[in-house]
């Protein structure tokens, strides 16, 4: 597929915004598989996030149960929202990546970058404060942001290349 420059003249993406976008989806795809790692943790006997054992948090699943089974409820349900707002959010970046990124289309590039960024800005820094910061809970988003990161990179570059080469500024 082409796309089309302001000027109407039509541009194939290059391989480098096809392999960066492909990079991107495949980091996507880490962000909606921690989301489901995330979801099964909050049903299983471990109850907490990934990474999260007795030297972050002191008490267990069943002494938050016997302590007040509200508060056991409440926290079930935001690991359960969030589990669904990382997935929708990984979901949301991998479609923008194969289908817009990877066909030369500024905005979705520009969206697809926007959305992690915009979450990770947000949900990283609450970590530090309370030492909730541990390799085995933040790793695996750690490393699909930095693989993500290589992509967005090689696609932006890319997409950069494209449009200096047609002159579409």
């Amino acid at each position: 597929m082409t796309t089309r420059t302001a000027t109407g003249r039509p541009v194939a993406p290059s391989a480098a915004v096809r392999e960066g976008a492909t990079i991107m989806a495949v980091a996507a795809a880490g962000f909606i598989g921690y989301a489901v790692l995330f979801l099964i943790r909050n049903f299983s006997s471990s109850f907490l996030e990934l990474g999260i054992g007795h030297n972050e948090v002191d008490v267990s699943k069943d002494q938050i149960q016997q302590f007040s089974p509200s508060l056991y409820h409440y926290i079930s349900h935001l690991q359960i929202g969030l589990s669904g707002f990382i997935a929708a959010t990984g979901l949301a970046v991998l479609l923008l990546a194969v289908y817009g990124v990877r066909h030369g289309q500024v905005w979705a590039w520009i969206a697809a970058v926007a959305a992690p960024v915009l979450a990770l800005a947000i949900a990283l820094p609450a970590h530090y404060p309370w030492n909730f910061d541990t390799l085995g809970h933040l790793g695996l988003i750690y490393l699909a942001t930095l693989v993500f990161v290589v992509g967005a990179l090689v696609s932006g570059k890319g997409l950069l290349d494209a449009r200096r080469t047609v002159g579409s500024w």
